[in-house]
């Protein structure tokens, strides 16, 4: 079996198989015809002179056919049924035009067409004028967490100025992480391999108390792993689902930075962090002609690294909606897809912001793991950059500009983010330990966990997860 490593560093970028011995494969991928790929992909499987290294990729690109099919699996009448309250008229027009302008995901898989399976309340979130229809159906309902974060930002920054200190507003938490596999997943009396999101310690997170597991061998990893992870194994029975379950406790901070941008920052490009954090990262963070003219168009002749973060992170915000995305293990470069569809989720507005800064000599790393704001509990990615004038700071691009006059709250996440996260990964698509031997279900991120067994990996379908939170820190500024 590959390592781990090797496999990572090779997933998806199918130029590093000789790809002409498989043209005819990825012609039938990319013009939806999954079942036939699948069938050649069967062939060259078996095919006792397809080097190893060919056939695992091969199997890799059967397995993201399936994950792809699992995303999308939306009719037209089910998309027309979804919009019938908002578009009581809605013609053929309305809706190709939509998915041309990339409004409304769809991909022809096997000769249908087929929608993602949230693509119509991405609709809502990527087309300004469809938000203003529902809008005007629904109302505008309220965000608990845009409310929550106008009382907790300012306090925030007010018990930075007044204890002279970068981390402040501590909060602590007690937290309940389960992951259910179901009934019969796996044969009865298999032993379930399984990994799940574990606090990382560090600057702004402390504290960290493991309380109870209910399997009571584990293996913490420890914390030179970029992804942070407690290990559990347990047998399966027939007929009833496999949990895992963790306790723990811990403190998390908030960090402030008020950056200046008229002040001139600094990178010194023999630093770690230059040399390590503004290169390319196949396949996902790659300096092509797409994104070296996206960055031309963004940051023009501006050579102080302040404002190019800032020239980019508002180009993001105000042009890359948020949006519900798709597995990332389906994606073959994410920042590309972003730019080409013209929205993502957190993580894919992260690694776009990240390869525009480090395209212009700005050191960028992946940080994620979960959003813990009361009410507004889920998975989350952000990132850092660094300036000799700061070190490592925080960036949020999902969060975005605040709505504010004032400059440091309406740019707080562009070097600040607040007490409510919980820090998992330090980078992204690294091992873990114990190793794993078969490919991740997610292959780049590590939020809600990894199960497998001796037959293979087990998939999200086959799988569930839950957090509880309890806070045991309570603020005044925020009740």
């Amino acid at each position: 079996m590959l390592k781990l490593t090797f496999f990572l560093f090779v997933l998806f970028f199918v130029t590093s198989m000789p790809q002409s011995s498989y043209d005819n494969i990825f012609n039938e991928i990319a013009k939806g015809n999954f079942s036939n790929a699948t069938s050649l992909i069967d062939q060259q499987l078996v095919n006792p002179s397809v080097p190893d290294l060919d056939k695992y990729l091969l199997s890799f690109e059967k397995e993201r056919m399936r994950r792809i099919k699992i995303d999308f699996t939306k009719s037209i009448d089910d998309v027309k049924k979804a919009l019938a309250k908002y578009y009581p008229l809605l013609t053929d027009d309305m809706l190709q035009n939509w998915i041309t302008e990339k409004s409304l995901e769809m991909m022809i898989i096997d000769g249908e067409n087929k929608f993602f399976n949230r693509a119509v309340p991405n609709l809502f979130r990527i087309n300004k004028d469809a938000k203003l229809v529902k809008q005007k159906v629904d109302g505008i309902l309220p965000d608990d967490k845009d409310e929550f974060l106008k009382f907790h930002l300012p306090a925030v920054m007010r018990e930075s100025v007044q204890n002279n200190s970068a981390f402040v507003h501590p909060v602590k938490k007690h937290i309940v992480y389960k992951l259910t596999v179901d009934a019969n997943a796996v044969p009865d009396g298999e032993i379930i391999r399984c990994w799940l999101p574990f606090p990382k310690s560090m600057n702004r997170q402390n504290n960290i108390n493991l309380i109870e597991t209910n399997v009571p061998n584990y293996i913490l990893s420890d914390e030179s792993f970029f992804h942070k992870s407690l290990y559990l194994e347990k047998k399966s029975q027939k007929d009833l689902p496999t949990e895992f379950i963790i306790e723990y406790e811990y403190t998390s901070t908030a960090h402030f930075n008020k950056l200046h941008f008229n002040k001139v920052y600094t990178i010194d490009k023999n630093s770690q962090a230059y040399k390590l954090y503004t290169g390319e990262r196949l396949p996902h963070i790659l300096f092509s002609d797409l994104m070296k003219d996206l960055s031309h168009k963004i940051v023009g002749n501006e050579k102080n690294p302040v404002k190019i973060a800032k020239l980019i992170f508002e180009w993001i915000d105000l042009n890359i909606p948020w949006a519900s995305a798709r597995e990332y293990s389906t994606i073959q470069a994410i920042p590309a897809y972003c730019v080409e569809n013209k929205h993502g989720d957190c993580g894919i507005q992260t690694l776009l912001f990240m390869t525009l800064c480090r395209l212009n000599g700005i050191p960028a790393k992946w940080q994620s793991g979960w959003m813990s704001h009361p009410g507004s509990v889920n998975l989350h990615d952000w990132c850092q950059i660094y300036f000799d004038q700061t070190g490592w700071i925080p960036v949020d691009q999902s969060f975005g500009l605040q709505p504010s006059d004032d400059p440091a709250l309406k740019y707080f996440y562009l070097g600040s983010i607040d007490s409510y996260r919980l820090v998992v990964n330090e980078d992204y698509s690294k091992d873990f330990f114990p190793a794993k031997i078969y490919p991740r279900s997610e292959t780049v991120d590590f939020q809600r966990g990894e199960v497998e067994w001796r037959g293979g990996n087990i998939y999200f379908d086959k799988w569930d997860y839950n957090m509880k939170i309890d806070y045991l820190t309570e603020s005044p500024d925020e009740k």
